[in-house]
């Protein structure tokens, strides 16, 4: 699954597949899966794309920032393999809305740990 979203007036693609669970655990040295977990347990029973008013404080307060980061980092490292590590990557925006693109990326990390049937 591949999305672009516009940040700070950029295109930026992010891609999901099966190399992002490795491409995390070798950028981070941490388990994608388990971040992913403790991070879903953060926000549990809240549906974030169905807040008609924006992204409560309550939901802003569970969120761990820095692994949000993260994630959106391997997801456009995915995408392209051009992008620079990923303090340099950040770095190259003057805005980076977190809160608006999370709601599109929540697709991105329910496709890796979602399976298919055959």
């Amino acid at each position: 699954m591949e999305i672009t979203l516009t940040i700070d007036d950029k295109q930026v693609k992010f891609k999901s597949n099966g190399a992002v669970t490795k491409r995390y655990k070798m950028q981070f040295q941490r388990d994608f899966f388990t971040d992913i977990t403790s991070f879903g347990l953060a926000i549990a029973n809240e549906d974030i794309k169905s807040k008609n008013d924006g992204i409560s404080m309550e939901i802003m307060r569970k969120i761990d920032f820095d692994l949000f980061l993260d994630i959106a980092w391997v997801f456009a490292k995915t995408a392209d393999n051009t992008i620079p590590d990923p303090l340099t990557w950040l770095d190259g925006f003057d805005t980076f809305p977190i809160m608006e693109i999370f709601p599109d990326l929540q697709d991105l990390i329910a496709s890796t740990i979602s399976s298919k049937k055959k």
